[in-house]
């Protein structure tokens, strides 16, 4: 039976009603006062946008800052928290607090999730296997999409990344997707690379590598990248994560790195919740904001996508999971428009996922998220929590909020 979302508006504040059908997933039409062939949604007040997708999550991790503290609060002090909490995970935890957070980001409009997931020899394959079945269990409900990042611990070069080499086939012989790790960490950054980019190569997987995080402006491993993406041409198919340091790098840096980037077609994910709280504590007078130089590669046709990274961890003890924040603070911090914000949360982490585009159209994939608000800026700025979740043609979340002023109870019996 078709659903039409009724008495909703457009990004611009425009009155829209939006027909879906669930056999096929797609929309089949738009427009105002639509006939109603099947089941109908109230949307009124509320604005009718494409879904988001979270191009960067860590759902092995997330929720788990109480059992891992990082007093320091700083990117060192969250690896060691979290490397000295690997002993302890146990497989129904790390499934119970994934389960968690996907289901809190779909309540919120996320349809779409790319999670790391960490590999390494003191942790095995534990969190893998949890992560898997997650996946494994919202494909079959039905409630969201995931895909799975192998998070490679340093070092994977050499002799000693040896074991950590045979966990990455192992990880992708069990079903992971994507090829994934730290070259910056590693002792040899351009061995690193290259045998990520060789390994996404044999399997044919996608390439998504923590990369430059960090306020050294010396730092620039993301051009090699680019590099090794192209002599393989795996164009398309590669994202380089956080790349802080360019931000801090000279305009004319900024502008030659992003320009190679776009040559190469890597896509870059900006994470502003994460890296603005690790980055930049030990700086008192005019701390650095922690991003990449977002306008610099926007400017030269790079796809960017945004994402939240950690939450409620020890690498970040913020967060809602809800896309809607990661767009407000790049509107803050790194001061886009609402327009390009929910663009890096929606067209350009799809993108970066090599998923088809999403428009509020027909012939579109109904993949959408119904918030409170007159206009997408309007729902932004409110981040309201009336709403409603459309993925593949079916709604699989709705949130109601009821709102009332109590009366002043020192008023009772008054005449």
């Amino acid at each position: 039976m078709s659903i039409l979302l009724r008495g909703g508006r457009d990004a611009g504040g425009t009155r829209r009603d939006v027909a879906v059908d669930p056999a096929t997933g797609t929309i089949t039409a738009t427009g105002e006062d639509l006939a109603a062939a099947g089941d109908v949604v109230d949307c009124t007040g509320m604005v009718i946008l494409a879904a988001p997708v979270e191009p960067h999550a860590h759902l092995d991790k997330a929720l788990s800052g109480l059992a891992a503290p990082n007093p320091a609060g700083d990117l060192e002090g969250a690896i060691a928290a979290w490397h000295a909490h690997w002993p302890d995970l146990r497989h129904d935890d790390l499934v119970a607090r994934a389960t968690t957070a996907v289901e809190t980001m779909v309540l919120r409009g996320t349809t779409t999730i790319r999670s790391h997931v960490d590999v390494g020899e003191a942790l095995g394959l534990r969190a893998v296997r949890a992560l898997i079945e997650v996946r494994d269990e919202m494909r079959r409900r039905g409630v969201a999409d995931i895909q799975l990042v192998a998070l490679v611990a340093s070092p994977l070069s050499g002799s000693g990344g040896a074991e950590h080499r045979r966990l990455l086939d192992e990880a992708l012989d069990l079903g992971v997707e994507v090829v994934g790790g730290v070259p910056y960490r590693d002792p040899d950054p351009e061995a690193c690379t290259r045998l990520a980019v060789d390994v996404a190569g044999r399997y044919g997987a996608a390439v998504d590598l923590h990369c430059d995080e960090t306020l050294d402006p010396q730092v620039a491993d993301v051009r090699r990248l680019a590099r090794m993406s192209v002599e393989r041409g795996l164009g398309g198919t590669v994202t380089a994560s956080h790349c802080v340091s360019l931000g801090v790098q000279t305009e004319d840096e900024q502008a030659a790195t992003a320009a190679v980037l776009a040559d190469a077609g890597v896509a870059v994910v900006v994470l502003p919740q994460t890296n603005l709280y690790l980055q930049g504590r030990q700086h008192r007078v005019a701390p650095p904001r922690g991003l990449t130089a977002v306008r610099a590669l926007l400017d030269a046709g790079v796809t960017v996508a945004a994402g939240a990274d950690n939450v409620r961890d020890p690498f970040c003890s913020m967060g809602r999971m809800d896309a809607l924040e990661t767009a407000a603070l790049l509107v803050m911090t790194a001061h886009l428009s609402p327009a390009e914000a929910w663009a890096a949360c929606t067209s350009g982490a799809r993108a970066a996922l090599g998923l088809p585009p999403v428009t509020v159209a027909a012939g579109s994939p109904a993949e959408l998220l119904a918030v409170e608000g007159a206009s997408l800026a309007d729902a932004m700025a409110g981040a309201g929590e009336r709403r409603i979740v459309v993925h593949a043609g079916r709604v699989v979340a709705r949130t109601t909020v009821e709102r009332c002023l109590l009366p002043d109870p020192q008023s009772s019996g008054r005449k």
